[in-house]
């Protein structure tokens, strides 16, 4: 059985991590069918945004340290360099992050290490309630280096990447969503369901102009403020096209006003 299960319905990707014996702990076959995966949904027209969640108990334990690790102890600053353009989780976190299309992480139980960072690259991150986070990699004699500094810096700020950085604990849900690092946390069983509304909510949008909100934000981090407003106005004026989509919204826009009652 594959190792990750990639279904396609209703214009929505869900990919779906599959090695629960080791809850979802990622090596090189699992992390190079998440590389085709996040290909063919880029590529495939028919689809507009993925969910990625995980088989059994767990979202994703990060690394298998049986696999992973040992090919780094005796890497050359060759094999380093290219590692550069290849992050983990099949590049989503480094590589094939610069996907448009929106993709929401629906954490379905721990996410530890580099399954931290895998949701930390997703767009969207719904938490079920028994969800964990932890950046387990300092008990390692490691420390984050596929984004996971660099996305908690982003989302939470300084302090937040501190704290998990140089401890290494084990957060609930429900301390990730004060932290703001994820956008809700919903009963268990609640999880894709939760996920999915939110899915179609999007989908109810342009998403010429939804991709490139999410190119226009890729953009600008960083970006000293006239340099940022630059590329903010050129992305949103273009997105447009030839105004065809826009009209045609419009329109309907306008048809429902005439049939909707006087709030007055």
């Amino acid at each position: 059985m594959s190792k990750v299960l990639y279904e396609k319905r209703d214009r929505i990707a869900y990919i779906t991590l599959n090695r629960p014996e080791t809850l979802n702990a990622v090596d090189d076959e699992l992390d190079e069918a998440l590389w085709q995966a996040w290909t063919d949904f880029n590529a495939d027209d028919a689809l507009d945004i993925a969910i990625v969640s995980g088989m059994g108990r767990a979202f994703c334990a990060g690394a298998d340290l049986n696999t992973w690790l040992p090919k780094w102890e005796h890497a050359n600053m060759l094999d380093i360099r290219k590692n550069v353009g290849r992050g983990f989780g099949g590049g989503i976190t480094r590589g094939q992050h610069r996907i448009c299309k929106p993709i929401i992480a629906a954490v379905n139980g721990p996410a530890i290490g580099g399954g931290f960072e895998i949701a930390l690259a997703c767009d969207f991150r719904i938490a079920a309630e028994t969800a964990q986070f932890a950046s387990f990699e300092v008990r390692r004699g490691l420390h984050q280096g596929d984004g996971g500094i660099v996305r908690i810096v982003a989302i939470a700020g300084l302090a937040v990447a501190l704290d998990l950085a140089l401890t290494g604990r084990m957060i609930s849900a429900d301390e990730a969503y004060r932290l703001g690092l994820v956008n809700r946390v919903v009963p268990d069983d609640q999880l894709m369901a939760t996920a999915e509304e939110l899915a179609n909510q999007i989908l109810q949008n342009s998403q010429q102009a939804v991709r490139s909100a999410k190119e226009t934000i890729l953009d600008i981090i960083g970006r000293r403020l006239d340099d940022a407003l630059r590329v903010e106005t050129l992305n949103a004026y273009s997105s447009v096209g030839d105004f065809s989509e826009v009209n045609t919204r419009l329109q309907q826009f306008y048809q429902r006003k005439k049939t909707e009652p006087d709030p007055t």
